[in-house]
């Protein structure tokens, strides 16, 4: 029996040279607030989409959360995306805008001009949870869980 190598990235059509590909692996960043990160860049041209986490970081944007709502306060920002529910995950934004630089400086090792790439799919996975444990008063001993998430992303170039 023949082992066939796996293939990490779930986008398959990558191989042509006007792909540009990142990935991280076991971040330290919930996995809802990371997806809803994701949703909100989507489509998005590059540089918008780093002036978008830019202005999420400094409050001037929100990050829509619709999916993953529930217990979200209303945000007033978010009426822009036709919902109620933002919050500004600087974790999650911080991860997602490193990424993105990565993936830019990908297209510059290739000879594609970042200016003209926008965001074609992004993927968001739960890792397996990191377990520790924490002591407690009186001998007990409760679990310390750390959650952990994989992003792939993918840039294109506009047709």
């Amino acid at each position: 029996m023949k082992l066939q190598k796996r293939e990490t990235f779930s986008y398959k059509r990558c191989g042509e040279p006007k792909y540009v590909k990142a990935k991280a692996s076991n971040l330290r960043v919930r996995f809802k607030t990371l997806v809803e990160t994701a949703n909100a860049i989507s489509g998005m041209q590059v540089t918008r989409a780093q002036q978008y986490l830019k202005n999420v970081l400094g409050h001037k944007e929100c990050v829509p959360f619709k999916k993953f709502s529930g217990g979200i306060g209303k945000c007033a920002q978010a009426k822009q995306f036709k919902t109620v529910s933002g919050r500004w995950p600087s974790k999650a934004v911080k991860s997602m805008n490193e990424l993105l630089i990565n993936a830019t400086s990908n297209a510059y090792y290739s000879g594609i001009d970042p200016e003209d790439l926008f965001v074609c799919h992004i993927e968001v996975n739960p890792a397996p949870v990191s377990s520790r444990r924490t002591f407690r008063a009186h001998g007990k001993i409760n679990p310390h869980v750390s959650h952990l998430s994989h992003i792939q992303i993918v840039l294109k170039l506009e047709d």
